[in-house]
Protein backbone atom coordinates (compact mmCIF):
# COMPACT_ATOMS: atom_id res chain seq x y z
CA UNK A 1 0.00 0.00 0.00
CA UNK A 2 1.16 3.50 -0.78
CA UNK A 3 -0.36 6.71 0.64
CA UNK A 4 0.99 10.23 0.12
CA UNK A 5 -0.26 13.61 1.28
CA UNK A 6 1.08 17.12 1.62
CA UNK A 7 -0.21 20.09 3.62
CA UNK A 8 0.59 23.77 3.29
CA UNK A 9 -0.08 25.12 6.79
CA UNK A 10 -0.13 28.54 8.41
CA UNK A 11 2.58 29.12 11.00
CA UNK A 12 0.07 29.05 13.84
CA UNK A 13 -0.03 26.80 16.89
CA UNK A 14 -3.46 25.48 15.81
CA UNK A 15 -1.90 23.91 12.69
CA UNK A 16 0.19 21.47 14.73
CA UNK A 17 -2.66 19.29 16.06
CA UNK A 18 -4.27 19.35 12.60
CA UNK A 19 -1.17 17.76 11.04
CA UNK A 20 -0.94 15.27 13.91
CA UNK A 21 -4.61 14.21 13.59
CA UNK A 22 -4.27 13.74 9.83
CA UNK A 23 -1.20 11.55 10.33
CA UNK A 24 -2.87 9.49 13.07
CA UNK A 25 -6.02 9.04 10.96
CA UNK A 26 -3.96 7.93 7.97
CA UNK A 27 -2.01 5.46 10.10
CA UNK A 28 -5.20 4.10 11.70
CA UNK A 29 -6.86 3.64 8.30
CA UNK A 30 -3.79 1.90 6.91
CA UNK A 31 -3.62 -0.46 9.88
CA UNK A 32 -0.33 0.72 11.36
CA UNK A 33 0.47 -0.47 14.89
CA UNK A 34 -0.68 2.23 17.38
CA UNK A 35 2.73 2.42 19.12
CA UNK A 36 4.46 3.23 15.83
CA UNK A 37 1.72 5.74 14.96
CA UNK A 38 2.16 7.43 18.33
CA UNK A 39 5.96 7.70 17.96
CA UNK A 40 5.63 9.25 14.51
CA UNK A 41 2.89 11.63 15.66
CA UNK A 42 5.05 12.93 18.53
CA UNK A 43 8.01 13.41 16.18
CA UNK A 44 5.73 15.23 13.70
CA UNK A 45 4.37 17.42 16.50
CA UNK A 46 7.91 18.44 17.49
CA UNK A 47 8.95 19.19 13.89
CA UNK A 48 5.80 21.26 13.28
CA UNK A 49 6.20 23.14 16.56
CA UNK A 50 9.75 24.05 15.51
CA UNK A 51 8.52 25.29 12.12
CA UNK A 52 5.83 27.39 13.80
CA UNK A 53 8.24 28.88 16.33
CA UNK A 54 11.40 29.29 14.24
CA UNK A 55 10.30 29.17 10.59
CA UNK A 56 9.46 32.84 10.21
CA UNK A 57 11.31 35.52 8.28
CA UNK A 58 14.22 34.50 6.14
CA UNK A 59 17.68 35.94 6.65
CA UNK A 60 17.50 37.65 3.24
CA UNK A 61 13.82 38.14 2.66
CA UNK A 62 10.31 38.72 3.94
CA UNK A 63 8.54 36.74 6.61
CA UNK A 64 6.82 33.52 5.60
CA UNK A 65 3.53 32.70 7.23
CA UNK A 66 3.41 29.06 6.11
CA UNK A 67 5.25 25.75 6.28
CA UNK A 68 4.80 22.41 4.52
CA UNK A 69 4.26 18.89 5.87
CA UNK A 70 4.52 15.88 3.57
CA UNK A 71 3.98 12.26 4.59
CA UNK A 72 4.63 9.10 2.57
CA UNK A 73 3.50 5.66 3.66
CA UNK A 74 5.14 3.38 1.16
CA UNK A 75 5.39 -0.33 1.76
CA UNK A 76 7.01 -0.94 5.13
CA UNK A 77 8.20 2.63 5.76
CA UNK A 78 6.74 6.02 6.63
CA UNK A 79 8.68 9.15 5.71
CA UNK A 80 7.69 12.59 6.97
CA UNK A 81 9.12 15.94 5.91
CA UNK A 82 8.51 19.34 7.51
CA UNK A 83 9.88 22.35 5.61
CA UNK A 84 9.78 26.02 6.51
CA UNK A 85 11.03 29.24 4.93
CA UNK A 86 12.74 30.65 7.97
CA UNK A 87 16.33 31.79 8.40
CA UNK A 88 17.62 28.27 8.96
CA UNK A 89 19.79 27.39 11.90
CA UNK A 90 21.81 29.93 13.91
CA UNK A 91 25.23 30.77 12.58
CA UNK A 92 24.36 29.56 9.07
CA UNK A 93 25.00 25.96 10.06
CA UNK A 94 23.66 23.27 7.75
CA UNK A 95 22.63 21.23 10.81
CA UNK A 96 22.13 22.18 14.43
CA UNK A 97 24.05 20.30 17.10
CA UNK A 98 21.86 17.64 18.68
CA UNK A 99 22.37 17.62 22.41
CA UNK A 100 20.03 16.52 25.16
CA UNK A 101 18.14 19.30 26.90
CA UNK A 102 17.79 19.49 30.64
CA UNK A 103 14.88 17.39 31.92
CA UNK A 104 13.06 20.45 33.28
CA UNK A 105 13.56 22.53 30.15
CA UNK A 106 10.50 23.55 28.15
CA UNK A 107 12.53 24.24 24.99
CA UNK A 108 15.32 22.54 23.10
CA UNK A 109 14.12 18.94 23.25
CA UNK A 110 12.32 18.66 19.91
CA UNK A 111 15.15 17.55 17.63
CA UNK A 112 16.46 15.19 20.30
CA UNK A 113 12.98 13.60 20.62
CA UNK A 114 12.70 13.23 16.84
CA UNK A 115 16.06 11.40 16.81
CA UNK A 116 14.87 9.09 19.59
CA UNK A 117 11.52 8.25 17.98
CA UNK A 118 12.49 7.83 14.32
CA UNK A 119 14.78 5.30 12.64
CA UNK A 120 16.52 7.83 10.40
CA UNK A 121 16.58 11.64 10.64
CA UNK A 122 17.91 14.20 8.19
CA UNK A 123 18.04 17.91 9.00
CA UNK A 124 19.04 20.38 6.32
CA UNK A 125 19.48 24.11 6.22
CA UNK A 126 22.02 26.14 4.42
CA UNK A 127 22.99 29.14 2.37
CA UNK A 128 20.56 29.76 -0.46
CA UNK A 129 18.22 27.06 0.80
CA UNK A 130 15.80 29.40 2.50
CA UNK A 131 14.66 27.64 5.63
CA UNK A 132 15.04 24.29 7.28
CA UNK A 133 13.86 20.81 6.32
CA UNK A 134 13.45 18.11 8.94
CA UNK A 135 12.74 14.69 7.47
CA UNK A 136 12.51 11.41 9.31
CA UNK A 137 11.33 7.89 8.68
CA UNK A 138 10.39 4.78 10.56
CA UNK A 139 9.83 1.14 9.67
CA UNK A 140 6.14 0.33 10.06
CA UNK A 141 4.55 -2.51 12.00
CA UNK A 142 0.97 -3.52 11.32
CA UNK A 143 -2.08 -4.37 13.37
CA UNK A 144 -3.45 -7.85 12.82
CA UNK A 145 -6.76 -6.53 11.43
CA UNK A 146 -6.19 -3.26 9.53
CA UNK A 147 -9.44 -1.34 8.94
CA UNK A 148 -8.69 -0.66 5.26
CA UNK A 149 -8.46 -4.36 4.56
CA UNK A 150 -11.68 -5.26 6.38
CA UNK A 151 -13.91 -2.45 5.05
Amino acid sequence: MSIWWSLHLRREAASVPLARRLLLGTMESAGVDPDISYDLSVALTEACANAVEHGGGTANGPSSEAYRVTAYLDGERCRIEVADSGPGFPGGRARPPIRPARGDSEHGRGLCLIHELADHVQIDSGPGRGGAVVSFDKILKWKKDPSLLTA
